[in-house]
């Protein structure tokens, strides 16, 4: 899990929250410090620490809970939305006609990089084509070249040309045709003026829509400088962090790019090329806390559903009327999205540590939990309420389980279902799930 230490402290100081018989000074006061120790141990800036959580015991000290919600839940909400600030804003890259250049140091993940946001365009329906502008770095031309034949993008550079605008003009005009150019440059041990003279005049010449910085999360509260300078020398259009699974600064980088006002776009979670994703400051807070993330979970999820099936489930959602049959139709979605340790962080109940022997035992607890709702009735898996004792003892024996297994299930369903119920009571995340689905009020009243 990207930032997993971070994530784990962040966890233990809310549960300090949710076990307090009451909210009171001494207890906020010692969970801000529990968050201010996580937050400098991630590599956060200090002054920018001690400005959020200083936010943080101010609003949990003196603002009202909104009706409908309990003083524990509302300083949870408070530490959700303090943490969320201090990772700026997001920003939206649409799959269309456009050409990508890339810009970085030597090391940062460029090329990888190129690679990943090929893959993510190809999924959009995009024709993708690189051109390989980086003269400088031995054998760059050829791993761009292994990438294209991975995943089926033409690739053009010429190895022996030293002169990359050369190479780009030449590329633009074999890829006019293409949708979307990615053009990979050259990078430096540090931003000379000689990589700053030669990325603007390609700039220049390819006059790109997105001109993306590409960095190596692992240089920390560095990250916040380096964005700086590039964006003088070329405007960027966003950042790209790579390395974000292992890198124990990451919460250095995020905060130190998000300071200089360049957008996230993109983070890097792993070595394969489907370890890419939209930064979302909302939904990556609210994984790191443990609160799932359903949003990205249906968008990843409609990369392998058909659409209209994908809209149901969205809307199911979004009723509030969260039943086992929707808890199983989850399963099943979850199957067929990717690896489920990146995905159990996105589903509500199921977040946490996970190592691969959790992973595995977690895979067999949700096949014996789909194995237990086969057993059951339409009516029950409408009404999980009426599961009692005398319907416990038949669904085990129905099922090949034990009691105990239809009680983990039971209890597993109203961790989800309480989880479901606090994204939906976040106005701000309903809203922008109802835009991408085109659902309005009168969809939802005819619901479920």
């Amino acid at each position: 899990m990207v930032l997993e230490k971070l994530g784990t402290s962040l966890k233990d100081a809310i549960k300090k929250v949710v076990n307090a018989p009451y909210i009171d000074q001494r207890i906020v006061s010692d969970v801000v410090k529990d968050i201010q120790r996580a937050m400098l141990q991630a590599d956060v800036n200090v002054k920018l620490v001690v400005e959020m959580t200083k936010n943080l015991e101010r609003r949990a000290l003196t603002e009202k809970p909104p009706a409908g919600m309990s003083s524990r839940e509302h300083v949870i909400r408070i530490i959700y939305d303090e943490i969320v600030k201090i990772l700026g804003t997001s920003r939206e890259i649409l799959p269309k006609k456009q050409k990508i250049m890339l810009v970085g140091l030597y090391g940062q993940g460029k090329t990888t990089s190129a690679g990943k946001i090929a893959k993510m365009m190809q999924k959009k329906g995009l024709r993708v084509a690189f051109i390989a502008c980086d003269v400088h770095r031995p054998a760059a031309y050829d791993q761009l070249l292994q990438l294209g034949k991975k995943i089926n993008v033409p690739v053009y550079g010429d190895p022996g040309e030293k002169r990359a605008l050369k190479i780009l003009r030449t590329g633009l005009k074999q890829f006019r045709d293409d949708d979307v150019i990615i053009i990979d440059t050259s990078g430096r041990h540090s931003l000379e003026d000689s990589l700053i003279k030669e990325i603007r005049e390609l700039s220049k010449e390819a006059n790109a829509e997105e001109r993306f910085l590409v960095m190596d999360a692992t240089i920390g509260q560095q990250a916040g400088p380096q964005a700086k300078a590039f964006d003088e020398a070329v405007d960027i259009t966003g950042v790209v962090l790579t390395k974000m699974d292992g890198s124990a600064k990451g919460g250095g980088a995020l905060s130190a790019v998000a300071g200089t006002g360049a957008p996230i776009c993109y983070i890097g979670t792993g070595e394969h090329l489907d370890d890419f994703e939209k930064f979302e400051p909302s939904r990556f807070v609210s994984r790191m806390l443990g609160m799932g993330d359903i949003q990205t979970l249906i968008e990843k999820a409609q990369e392998v559903m058909d659409q209209d099936k994908a809209e149901e489930a969205a809307r199911k959602l979004m009723s509030g009327k969260f039943t086992l049959k929707d808890m199983y139709a989850q399963m099943e979605m979850i199957e067929g999205v990717g690896p489920f340790q990146k995905i159990a962080q996105m589903i509500p109940g199921f977040t946490g540590k996970l190592s691969n022997d959790d992973i595995e035992l977690s895979q067999e607890r949700m096949g014996r939990f789909k194995i237990i709702m086969d057993s059951m009735t339409e009516a029950e898996l409408e009404d999980p309420k009426l599961i009692k004792s005398t319907r416990i003892m038949r669904i085990a024996r129905g099922s090949g389980t034990t009691p105990k297994d239809v009680r983990e299930l039971i209890k597993q369903f109203n961790m989800s279902k309480k989880a479901v119920k606090g994204f939906l009571g976040n106005r701000k995340m309903r809203r922008q799930l109802m835009k991408q689905f085109k659902l309005d009020d009168k969809d939802l009243r005819g619901a479920g």
